[in-house]
């Protein structure tokens, strides 16, 4: 955690209280706080900036002269179509992506997505995920997520839109075409990713008739969480 994230509601308040037990527990027990520290802010949405410890108790931590003013880092021009991975993947791939400034993700099915995954309870944890990547990244606009169970429909239907006037890419193993020889990093850019496996070939297909250009990354054959972190973090160093 490099900043402390607050709601929108603290954006025009001047003393905030924190009582979530994991902050809290952060705050006293990786920051040592005392009363009269300073410490680095985000509100969400809006600015960065400080906050002061004005009092500390067993349950309640409160801030006081908090002032934001500087903007947050910019997001990369990019937004990742991921096929619904593992539950325990979940967790860190949108943490990653949202760390690394991920604009938006598509969370889709796939062949290789088990239906189990998408009755996992942990879908319903993606906003903190969110939030613990925002912290890590000392950012406040949170990535946008949205499910899709139903992947031709959304393929045929939606995507058009989503890549219009973008470069479009799906990675695949087994492309012509190397991911350093098509993608032109500066440019806004649609990444399509599968999950453990990768998308079969009538899904590489379904997304090639779309205008989504099949590359890959080398010999080796990664993981998904790898793969992401590789592929979202050429545009890092764009």
């Amino acid at each position: 955690m490099n900043i402390l994230l607050l709601p929108n509601t603290a954006k025009n308040s001047h003393t905030f209280d924190i009582t979530d037990t994991a902050t809290l527990q952060h705050l006293h027990q990786v920051l040592q706080i005392n009363i009269g520290d300073i410490i680095k802010i985000g509100i969400k949405n809006e600015q960065l900036g400080t906050a002061k410890i004005a009092d500390i108790s067993p349950t309640k931590v409160v801030l006081s002269d908090i002032n934001c003013q500087t903007a947050p880092p910019k997001k990369l021009p990019l937004s990742v179509v991921l096929a619904l991975p593992r539950p325990k993947v979940l967790r860190r791939l949108m943490l990653d992506m949202t760390a690394m400034g991920v604009e938006q993700v598509f969370l889709v099915n796939s062949y290789r997505t088990e239906k189990s995954y998408w009755q996992s309870p942990l879908l319903s944890k993606i906003d903190d995920y969110i939030h613990e990547g925002l912290q890590q990244a000392c950012d406040t606009i949170p990535m946008k997520v949205s499910l899709h169970k139903r992947l031709k429909p959304f393929v045929e239907d939606e995507l058009p839109a989503i890549i219009a006037n973008q470069q479009a890419i799906i990675a695949h193993p087994y492309a012509n075409n190397s991911f350093n020889q098509i993608c032109q990093r500066n440019t806004p850019t649609v990444m399509v990713i599968g999950a453990e496996g990768g998308f079969i070939p009538y899904e590489v297909d379904l997304f090639a008739k779309q205008g989504c250009v099949p590359v890959h990354i080398g010999e080796r054959i990664l993981r998904t969480e790898n793969a992401v972190s590789v592929l979202c973090g050429h545009f890092l160093l764009a």
